[in-house]
């Protein structure tokens, strides 16, 4: 089978990646194994005990490398561990086939509730936003904060430049694409992303370039890579025609979590206009708008997202802290140092 055209079969074999998926400096890889699932989990030990625990999920298409930076940046804040999605990454698909956004929802609920680390601070990005999302609205006992940068919540006038990816959800025309662009190899094809994906593609030095290649080469030799990609972008595209108590955009109003949002100016896949809609739907919520950003801003301005993170994380620390003060002089009443003797 060629690793340029989509497989017939509905059951794939899961067969290994031939090359070992990029590790940063610093970073460490694990397996963690669920019944029916595996997820490749990428994390960065924190500068110090104790930080509470956060999870980056990446977008259709991407990666848990898509979280390098920022983790890296946000290491003395939390203990950061990146997911790779069911079928992306170095993660298999699932036994169930179920790439639907509530099906990546439940993966990363199951992963949560087995490792026993929430509520977390919980980050999505594209398509992991509406699955962080769609998680924070069901599980909020699993998220202590929400950010989403350029969520995937649904459009009633999509941006012209995410149709050729909606389009994926239609039966026939990925076979069609992969006709049309046979003869793309990796690098071309990376450089097509970037063009769609960044405010500034030019921001990426070459090094950096020739790294993003060597892994869409990689992706491109596993035999569920367009199966995993077709399946995935259905599920986006079905998660916006889901109306009642299922829209994504009414769980966004059930998202008890503090929530910041970060939108790019110049992304070609979600439009900014939805920025301020997201603003004043999720209940706690801020904005933070980055002018030449496009659609993966962690990865063009982590300074910038982990920042406002930092920024997220003390206010929450804060409230958390008079929260507990209050409930403490509550308890103890007026006069008395907190055991039940007065103060004199």
């Amino acid at each position: 089978m060629s690793a340029t055209e989509p497989p017939e079969a509905r059951v794939i074999a899961t067969v290994p990646p031939g090359r070992p998926v990029r590790v940063g400096a610093g970073e460490k890889l694990r397996t963690a194994r669920l019944p029916g699932l595996a997820l490749n989990v990428r994390s960065r030990p924190p500068a110090a005990a104790g930080l509470p625990p956060a999870l980056f999920v990446h977008g259709l298409g991407g990666s848990s490398l898509n979280w390098s930076a920022l983790m890296e940046g946000l290491a003395d804040r939390v203990d950061g561990e990146a997911v790779d999605l069911p079928g992306f990454g170095d993660s298999p698909p699932p036994d169930d086939g179920d790439y639907s956004i509530t099906g990546h929802a439940r993966a990363v609920i199951r992963f949560l509730d087995a490792a026993d680390r929430g509520p977390v601070h919980l980050v999505g990005n594209s398509m992991g936003g509406a699955v962080t999302t769609r998680v924070a609205a069901v599980r909020p006992d699993l998220v202590r904060t929400l950010t989403l940068v350029s969520p995937a919540l649904p459009e009633l006038r999509p941006q012209r430049a995410a149709l050729p990816t909606g389009l994926l959800a239609i039966p026939g025309v990925t076979r069609l694409f992969t006709r049309m662009t046979r003869d793309w190899d990796a690098e071309r094809r990376t450089r097509e992303v970037m063009l769609l994906t960044y405010g500034d593609p030019g921001r990426v030095g070459p090094e950096d370039f020739a790294l993003a290649v060597e892994e869409f080469q990689r992706r491109l030799d596993l035999p569920y890579f367009w199966d995993a990609l077709t399946r995935s972008a259905r599920g986006v595209v079905d998660s916006y025609t889901l109306g009642g108590q299922h829209s994504l955009w009414r769980q966004a109003e059930r998202v008890l979590a503090p929530t910041l949002l970060v939108y790019g100016m110049r992304d070609q896949l979600v439009s900014i206009r939805m920025a301020q809609r997201a603003n004043a739907t999720f209940r706690d919520s801020r904005l933070l708008t980055l002018l030449d950003a496009g659609h993966v801003a962690m990865m063009e301005y982590p300074e910038a997202v982990a920042r406002a993170m930092r920024e997220l994380l003390d206010d929450v620390d804060g409230r958390e802290g008079r929260e507990s003060r209050a409930v403490r002089g509550a308890v103890s009443g007026p006069g008395t140092d907190g055991s039940g003797a007065a103060r004199g």
